[in-house]
């Protein structure tokens, strides 16, 4: 069971790094940014069905896309400058909460 939870990990960074490179692209578009989206895009989807395998699909995706949200907040700022609000900080917060109780739930 934990080697679904460490794919699952490197599946929530893989979609961080997805996310990010969309960002990338609008301010260095090129065909090797695009490239790079395109294959992390499958490396992703791939490393989420290999999860599900071990791991009940609706945890999967709710850890994936939560942990991915947070990671593309937290990353989107430091790398790009994206702004976060303490409001928006509290709800990342109440998000790995939930990433947590959903992990501690599941058997």
């Amino acid at each position: 069971m934990a080697r679904y939870w460490l794919i699952l990990g490197v599946a929530v960074v893989t979609e961080i790094l997805w996310a990010l490179s969309l960002k990338y692209i609008q301010q260095h578009p090129g065909p090797w940014p695009i490239l790079a989206s395109i294959c992390l895009t499958g490396v992703n989807m791939v490393l989420l069905s290999f999860a599900m395998r071990g791991i009940p699909a609706g945890v999967a995706y709710a850890v994936w896309t939560g942990l991915g949200a947070v990671g593309v907040a937290i990353f989107g700022a430091a790398a790009f400058g994206d702004h976060l609000n303490s409001g928006q900080i509290a709800s990342m917060a109440v998000v790995i909460a939930g990433v947590v109780g959903m992990k501690l739930t599941t058997g």
